[in-house]
């Protein structure tokens, strides 16, 4: 099943945004909390290519971060990647 993974700090106001906004989508979100793990923030910057939180993934597909998260509803282009999930949790 497809899924979204948000890299993550507790108190970063960026990721409580894109936390809210994918859960009035009603779509879980799995977090990996960066803050406090250097090893996970490596990563997190290896496989994105930046070295900010929130980074956001939908699937395969990896969004950026929370103004690119936004950006995509914004512009009507979230929905659609979110679909497949939402239709597997209710499958």
């Amino acid at each position: 099943m497809p899924e979204v993974v948000m890299y993550c700090t507790r108190f970063c106001p960026y990721c409580i945004s894109a936390d809210r906004l994918l859960t009035h989508k009603g779509v879980p979100i799995t977090k990996i909390s960066v803050d406090s793990d250097p090893d996970l923030w490596n990563r997190m910057e290896e496989i994105t290519g930046r070295n900010t939180v929130p980074q956001i993934f939908i699937g395969d597909r990896h969004v950026g971060g929370y103004d690119d998260l936004s950006a995509l509803d914004r512009a009507g282009e979230l929905d659609p990647l979110l679909e497949p999930i939402l239709k597997a949790i209710k499958a």
